[in-house]
């Protein structure tokens, strides 16, 4: 949830980069002392705009070995000054809004992306009435979780009890958290569940994911306005069909809907949004609350499934907690917190995945000429205008000062050696507050991370105690990326990878 895909802000695209701010010359001229090194590019305007969005990750690590953990570099009309050194974050995450400003990212993927006008927007009394809702409710929002994955996961499964059925990995993920995950916050059938009511379930759940899940491929389209005619046609169709399917007229049927949604739906109103904006709210807040888990999972569980021993910790750990259950895990009906912070192996798989996979852009609006201190003394001035970027997946999170083999997944690098959760990371000699940020950080941290990281939690807890599950081609390479996802949070893969499970016997 929140800013670890709230921020996918590929904008630095847009063709209305120069909205605010007084408009720049692009020249050498425009560098003063004391800003950080400037980097222009040699295309006029553009700078390094096509070489930014063909592949962001590579074009920020050519200039960190250029010109160092901090520089600016013009990208597509805007001047962008990206920080890369991890102990100098917490100056920009916790400064105020009247000097760093985060809300206008929101406000480009809802009006940009989603279609999105609020009358009377405040970012700041939205985000405090949701997160009280989400921390305040979060053990029902667990316990629903629970129950509708295995509604989805096992509703339908008993009558092919020890028959293998193949799909993709991520279509198996994405699918199973999107669809409870809508279930749990949007509403069910009926209650009391009866076997009819879960059957409609899993259908309508089906029906809103595939439709959701073909405006997702078109995210980073949309985000870069890059659309072809056809792609147009399909985000129409899209856009179109959510909103009628989670239009506050539909929802208003749906039986145990969850606080959040009646807190947010109330909010809506009483800032007066009209019902046909609010249904292109409640697609965006779909997006916004259940677009990374499913990913997030797919890495996980492709680890696992690629690394034996791995998941030999994590299939002991959860026997081990099974052993001391009061129930059969055919028999339970929820998990309880306490069991679910008793799993050091599988959060640290989990924090492995995420390191490895979650490439938020954590940016800010310069709104004030600044000074922004470096944690190893050095000082350097920003100007009102410009955008401020940072980009954890290359530090920390890839950083080889501070994790051996950056690259290969290691599923215990974040225990102890007696099991305990390893917390102490340094570089330069000096520990890190944050060694991995997938959630953001500061003001616009991910204020649904608790739920988020239970639902992942539950649906390994189901997928590893009620299936086998295996690769098709157990020789298959873990895929490259779909380089376009940098800055959406979690990232994806270039294509599927197929797998094959059945329910265990």
């Amino acid at each position: 949830m929140a800013e670890t895909k709230v921020n996918g802000n590929i904008q630095f695209l847009s063709k209305s980069v120069l909205r605010t701010g007084t408009p720049h010359h692009f020249s050498t001229s425009h560098w003063r002392p004391g800003e950080p090194p400037l980097d222009l590019g040699s295309i006029p305007w553009l700078g390094h705009a096509l070489e930014f969005g063909k592949d962001a990750a590579s074009f920020l690590t050519r200039m960190k070995k250029k010109h160092g953990d901090i520089f600016t570099v013009l990208v597509g009309g805007r001047y962008v000054t990206v920080l890369l050194d991890p102990h100098s974050y917490d100056a920009v995450v916790w400064e105020p809004r009247t000097k760093l400003d985060f809300h206008a990212y929101a406000v480009f993927l809802m009006e940009r992306i989603f279609d999105v006008q609020l009358p009377h927007y405040s970012p700041s009394d939205e985000k405090a009435k949701m997160k009280l809702t989400l921390h305040r409710d979060l053990q029902a929002l667990t316990d629903a979780m629970y129950t509708n994955l295995r509604t989805v996961l096992l509703g339908d499964t008993t009558e092919e009890a020890g028959g293998w059925r193949e799909m993709g990995l991520l279509d198996f993920s994405y699918s199973c958290l999107l669809r409870a995950g809508y279930l749990t916050l949007y509403g069910v059938e009926a209650l009391p569940r009866t076997q009819e009511s879960q059957a409609q379930d899993r259908a309508h759940s089906a029906d809103v994911f595939h439709t959701f899940r073909q405006l997702d491929l078109l995210l980073p389209k949309l985000a870069r306005g890059s659309l072809s005619v056809g792609d147009k046609d399909r985000a129409c169709q899209a856009k179109g069909r959510l909103w009628k399917l989670l239009s506050p007229a539909r929802l208003a049927t749906r039986a145990h809907r969850s606080r959040w949604l009646e807190s947010y739906l109330l909010h809506l109103e009483e800032t007066g949004t009209a019902e046909a904006m609010q249904a292109r709210a409640m697609v965006l807040q779909l997006w916004a609350t259940q677009g990374n888990m499913g990913p997030a999972a797919f890495w996980l569980l492709l680890f696992l499934l690629k690394n034996p021993e791995a998941l030999a910790a994590v299939r002991g750990e959860l026997e081990q907690l099974l052993s001391r259950a009061e129930q059969p895990i055919s028999q339970m009906t929820t998990i309880p917190q306490k069991v679910l912070d008793s799993m050091p192996v599988l959060d640290s798989v989990l924090s492995e995945s995420l390191r490895l996979t979650a490439a938020p852009f954590i940016t800010r609006e310069v709104v004030v000429d600044l000074a922004l201190p470096m944690a190893d003394g050095r000082e350097f001035s920003l100007r009102r205008g410009d955008r401020l970027l940072l980009f954890p997946f290359l530090s920390p999170q890839k950083d080889p000062e501070i994790y051996t083999d950056p690259e290969v997944f290691k599923y215990n690098r974040f225990l102890n050696s007696d099991g305990s959760e390893k917390k102490d990371f340094y570089k330069d000699g000096k520990r890190l507050k944050s060694c991995s940020l997938p959630w953001g950080a500061g003001h616009n941290q991910c204020m649904g991370k608790a739920y988020a990281v239970n639902g992942i939690k539950q649906f390994v807890f189901l997928v590893l105690g009620h299936f086998d599950l295996e690769l098709i081609n157990p020789d298959v390479e873990i895929p490259e990326f779909d380089l376009s996802r940098y800055g959406f949070g979690l990232m994806q893969p270039e294509h599927d990878v197929p797998v094959r499970y059945r329910v265990r016997p």
